[in-house]
């Protein structure tokens, strides 16, 4: 390469790192309550979404819970509580299918692969 090409890569990337080395950060420290605020928010947030859901309504109904009734309730509930049944929801499987779901389609595969594949 030439002497007159490194300089000016050279150049072009000293500006823009020049540009963004004049931005300036601010950091400070915040309380353990306003920390835990955000996340009990969001995670009371996250059971009300739920409640939301048509599937979820249609359950409590068929319980014979008023789901304005469940609202008032998750609303009454302690920050312990919302953050046990959040836990609940976010690991729940997907689809309702359970440890033992799986173990019942690994068998099931084995047995088809032993049955067709194998002979």
């Amino acid at each position: 390469m030439n002497l007159a090409f490194k300089r000016t890569t050279c150049r072009a990337l000293v500006i823009p790192l020049l540009a963004l080395s004049f931005q300036s950060a601010q950091a400070g420290l915040i309380g353990a309550e306003q920390a835990a605020g955000s996340t009990t928010s969001a995670e009371r947030a996250l059971v009300l979404g739920s409640l939301d859901r048509s599937e979820v309504v249609a359950q409590l109904q068929a319980a014979g819970v008023d789901p304005l009734a469940a609202r008032e309730r998750v609303k009454a509930m302690t920050d312990q509580e919302i953050h046990a049944i959040a836990q609940d929801i976010q690991t729940a499987p997907a689809g309702g299918v359970s440890t033992w779901g799986w173990v019942a389609i690994v068998l099931i595969a084995a047995l088809i692969w032993y049955y067709a594949i194998r002979k």
